[in-house]
């Protein structure tokens, strides 16, 4: 006879995060089979960034910001094979772009920008039947991504803050944490208090860089993942290069942890830094990646919380500050950079850096490069910030080999990881990393999150922007599903293990 299900092992099952030796909810596959089933458009470019499944009324929602539409797009997968529209939710009246979804309890949330990008966002919530309206709160300003807590007593975002085009605004990058049963009121964190500790924090990687900007104006929290008993939050601070830790209770920042710095002068980390070199063509170079991860996930084993990134990378680009130079245009001292040919096309000339850092004696010239991102996933021990894990090259390698690879992209970001999510496929813990440039998604064995061991490649459509995962138990086929949805040409594509 089956144990009763707990709301923490419900929460659990739907992450695809319970006990892997629990024989009630084993459901035998491999992960290896995952194939293709299914590729539906649903709009052209900016359309497809990510996607919400609901078990309830076996609906993927969609996020859709295309041909001037914002909206939430509905696609019926009760036969994943075959999805049918569903209809879809109009954003236009509620804000300026809907940037992501959740969805629990029959209910789907959508994370919504202001009708300006720097004014306070708002989080709405609809009825995953007939999408009336339940509720919609303000919160921080750009909401880039939203999260239920497992015992769905919480909704999250994290309020990305981006400043305007001239910088002559630039608010506050926060969370909210909304809770759900206290009639959804709102409560905002920003990151002020740990603007005592900036030069410790910056020694350790920390980015605080933005012209004129505060501490917490400057923070930018992109994605967040939820620990499985509801308590603890960790985010992505992209552009900082950073990752904090919030105790969702007491709704309190409690760290920053800083990442640190990529070394490429390694041969395990060799890259490819220039798309004029006739190829993929890789060595050790004297430079350094930022993590800047996007996506983040999280797989709780043995006691500790193993943090999942995919280090993407993310340069601030606007009219009045604007950080990146190729190295063929920015001052190389000469005693860190003795070979002058290391400014040529074929070698270190095309590769873009930051020039926010580097300049160690603040003489003008370059004595360390730091490039965006580091081409890879990690694992970090959620307790300490510590890195337990980074993939090297392996991305670049794998892909290479696939045929899958982006020569274009070498001198900038690479394959550019940017989504990751976890699952419990079988008995075992899986990783999906997706990568925008090169178009593919990744599948690692992670059940020894120490050690996460490659196991196939996908092709998805062209920049894959989010991945979910629908567990067998909850899949309306009774199989593992992956969804990724890719927000260059709209396609929302669907795999099955066999």
């Amino acid at each position: 006879m089956k144990r009763k299900l707990t709301l923490a092992l419900l929460a659990a099952v739907a992450l695809a995060s319970c006990n892997p030796h629990d024989d009630d909810y084993y459901i035998p596959e491999d992960a290896s089979s995952f194939t293709e089933i299914s590729s539906t458009t649903v709009g052209a470019e900016g359309a497809a960034e990510i996607t919400a499944y609901d078990p309830l009324t076996k609906k993927l929602f969609i996020v859709t910001n295309s041909g001037g539409n914002t909206r939430i797009d509905v696609l019926n997968i009760a036969d994943p094979a075959n999805p049918g529209s569903a209809g879809f939710i109009d954003i236009a009246p509620y804000g300026g772009g809907v940037n992501s979804v959740a969805v629990s309890e029959g209910k789907v949330a959508a994370a919504v920008e202001g009708f300006t990008k720097t004014d306070p966002g708002k989080v709405v919530v609809f009825k995953t039947t007939d999408y009336a309206l339940v509720k919609q709160v303000k919160v921080g300003a750009l909401p880039d991504m939203i999260t239920y807590t497992h015992d769905v007593k919480y909704i999250l975002t994290a309020n990305e803050g981006e400043p305007n085009d001239t910088y002559t605004v630039d608010p506050m990058g926060t969370v909210s944490i909304i809770g759900v049963q206290q009639n959804y009121a709102v409560t905002t964190l920003d990151f002020g208090s740990f603007a005592g500790q900036a030069a410790f924090l910056k020694s350790k990687g920390l980015r605080i860089y933005g012209p004129n900007a505060s501490f917490a104006q400057d923070i930018e929290p992109e994605y967040l993942t939820i620990s499985y008993d509801s308590k603890t939050a960790w985010v992505t601070l992209q552009e900082n290069n950073a990752i904090a830790k919030i105790d969702i209770r007491s709704r309190k920042i409690t760290n920053i942890f800083p990442l640190g710095f990529k070394n490429y002068n390694l041969a395990a980390n060799a890259i490819d830094p220039s798309d004029r070199n006739g190829g993929y063509i890789t060595a050790p170079w004297a430079v350094k990646g930022m993590y800047e991860p996007d996506a983040i996930a999280v797989l709780e084993k043995y006691g500790t919380p193993y943090l999942f990134t995919a280090n993407e990378g993310d340069a601030r680009e606007y009219s009045a500050f604007a950080e990146i130079k190729r190295v063929k245009d920015i001052a190389l001292d000469a005693t860190a950079f003795p070979d002058a040919t290391l400014k040529t096309d074929a070698k270190l000339g095309r590769l873009n850096v930051t020039t926010t850092l580097g300049d160690t004696d603040g003489d003008g010239d370059f004595d360390e490069l730091y490039s965006l991102g580091s081409r890879s996933f990690s694992v970090w021990n959620g307790f300490t910030g510590q890195q337990i894990f980074d993939s090297k090259n392996e991305l670049d390698q794998k892909c290479f080999t696939a045929g899958l690879y982006d020569e274009a992209r070498s001198d900038d970001k690479s394959v550019e990881p940017e989504g990751v999510t976890l699952g419990l496929v079988g008995r075992k813990e899986i990783a999906f990393v997706g990568m925008e440039r090169a178009d593919a998604l990744a599948i690692y064995d992670v059940s020894n999150p120490a050690h996460p061991v490659f196991i196939k490649l996908l092709a998805t459509g062209d920049a894959p922007e989010g991945i979910t995962f629908i567990p067998a138990q909850k899949s309306p086929v009774g199989k593992s599903l992956v969804v990724v949805s890719s927000e260059n040409d709209g396609v929302v594509k669907i795999y099955k293990t066999n």
